[in-house]
């Protein structure tokens, strides 16, 4: 599931929401990962913004085809 942050006239720019991969690391170079599910990452404010602290994809107009509104699809 994707939250569309900008529509452009070929491009639609949106963040995936349903599941989010944080990394994290310490000064001595070790690295932790963590999934959270969409009502972890929203309570803790990773989809707020712009700036967004996700990672925004772009979706051109040979994508879009693919998109739709509705989440079953």
């Amino acid at each position: 599931m994707w939250r569309c942050t900008d529509i452009g006239t070929r491009t639609v720019i949106a963040m995936r929401i349903d599941s989010l991969e944080v990394v994290t690391s310490t000064p001595g170079g070790q690295q932790g990962r963590r999934t959270l599910s969409q009502m972890e990452a929203e309570a803790e404010g990773w989809f707020k913004g712009p700036p967004y602290a996700v990672e925004e994809l772009v979706f051109d107009e040979n994508d879009i085809e693919g998109c739709s509104q509705d989440p079953q699809q």
